[in-house]
């Protein structure tokens, strides 16, 4: 007809282990490829449901957030969907909006626990779970053809509308799931991110007395030198102001770390320990990063750590396949299936310190108990396309045996590539720290001779 819509062509892969992620402004992340993945999303929902799909989207507090999520919708209500503007929330938030809105899709546009020059755009399926493998690589064929369409005019165009009660909605979610503080001292790290409303909203309903740091988001500090990944920030505030516990969130809050009255952090490794013993589970899934030490001390109280790779998805996939409902990554990422389909980081704030209460034993006693051994991380750069295969070259994988014969049962070595970056990370722990860090030093230096 001459009118058809053209939609360019993109053969470089696109998703990995949590969604899309890439510097805002450069490909993929921007303006034009989030409104052809916004048509793509469209098409292929229609594909599948047969009738005009219906999307919610939240962002964090990014500046790149609005070109993003703008995009992405116009590109959707080009093919005739109907959007839904959740504004700022966690990621969890739009999980759970997802489901509750009968949204088709849902749809996140946060880069986590990155810096704000970074951005991400994450999926979720009408469930609330993270879109399956499948759909995505559906996604990405659709965008690699390059294919032309057909215009939607008229009455056939999307509409668009802001939900006026986000909030308000997830919060008394997060009410039903926890404890009463009864004047607890509660110490909090929004990150200056999605956080920054709603979490302390709910700590004051249950009885906190707060504290409140990094709530201040101006669309650039989002993650810098605060929250989960600079938990120091709250370890100073607990000395400072003598707080019962702090607690420090990721830019999107799907993840938190705790941090005890001696200032130490608890780690996603000692929330799995502590809420699996509360809750009389037989079995956990943790990460092939998951320490050593905390699997033998549950493994002493009969609960099994069942090991998966790196990543929710894949902490979520060993969760169905053992039937379990419990389970999570040491970043405290933590997967509580009974309660929500994707992880949480306030909802994981709640359930350990509801946990604690219900064992009669304070943060510290159960910090003194739970064994973490010394692990060393190193971090290889190797060129992209040669990540995968450097795990399989002979001299590497002769270091990593004699690595292991060395190690023993005082110990383990892990080696990786990283899901984002041309990294193969290296990890060992074991009991003898000096050990540790001289193999991992001497197996690194053969993966970066290798590469």
């Amino acid at each position: 007809s001459g009118r058809q819509v053209k939609l360019a062509s993109m053969s470089r892969k696109l998703f990995g282990t949590d969604g899309i992620r890439a510097v805002a402004g450069e490909y993929p992340m921007t303006a034009r490829f989030a409104f052809d993945l916004g048509v793509a999303l469209s098409e292929t929902l229609k594909s599948q449901t047969q009738q005009i799909p219906s999307l919610v989207i939240g962002t964090d507090t990014r500046r790149s957030g609005a070109m993003l999520a703008q995009g992405l919708s116009s590109g959707a209500m080009s093919r005739g969907a109907s959007v839904t503007f959740l504004g700022v929330l966690p990621t969890p938030a739009v999980s759970h909006l997802t489901r509750a809105l009968n949204a088709d899709a849902g749809v996140m546009i946060s880069a986590s626990h990155n810096p704000f020059e970074d951005n991400g755009i994450k999926l979720f399926a009408d469930t609330g779970h993270k879109l399956d493998d499948d759909t995505e690589q559906t996604l990405e064929t659709y965008l690699a053809q390059g294919r032309e369409l057909e215009p939607v005019t008229g009455q056939a165009i999307g509409d668009s509308q802001r939900y006026r009660h986000t909030q308000d909605d997830y919060l008394n979610f997060l009410l039903e799931h926890a404890p009463y503080l009864d004047g607890m001292r509660v110490g909090l790290d929004c990150a200056n991110g999605a956080s920054y409303r709603v979490a302390p909203r709910i700590f004051r309903q249950i009885g906190a007395r707060l504290d409140v740091i990094n709530a201040h988001p101006d669309g650039l500090n989002i993650n810098v030198q605060c929250g989960s990944t600079h938990p120091e920030a709250m370890q100073r505030r607990m000395e400072e102001l003598e707080l019962d516990v702090g607690i420090t969130f990721d830019g999107d809050a799907d993840r938190a770390l705790l941090i005890d009255k001696r200032g130490r952090v608890v780690t996603g490794d000692h929330i799995l320990a502590i809420c699996a013993l509360a809750r009389g589970e037989q079995a956990i899934v943790a990460t092939l990063m998951s320490n050593l030490g905390v699997e033998r001390y549950l493994a002493k109280q009969s609960v099994t750590m069942h090991r998966s790779d790196v990543g929710d998805r894949y902490v979520y996939q060993g969760l169905l396949e053992h039937n379990l409902s419990l389970g999570g990554e040491q970043s405290g990422h933590i997967l509580f299936l009974d309660k929500a389909p994707s992880g949480d980081g306030i909802l994981t704030a709640l359930q350990t310190l509801a946990a604690v209460r219900k064992s009669g034993r304070s943060l510290e006693d159960w910090l003194d108990d739970i064994p973490l051994y010394p692990q060393t991380l190193l971090n290889v750069r190797v060129a992209p396309e040669s990540k995968a295969s450097l795990q399989n070259h002979a001299e590497v994988k002769k270091a990593v045996a004699e690595a292991e014969a060395e190690l023993a049962e005082r110990g383990r070595i892990n080696l990786r590539p990283s899901g984002t970056e041309p990294l193969i990370r290296v990890m060992v722990e074991g009991e003898d720290l000096d050990k540790i860090e001289t193999v991992a030093k001497r197996v690194a230096a053969v993966v970066e001779s290798a590469a």
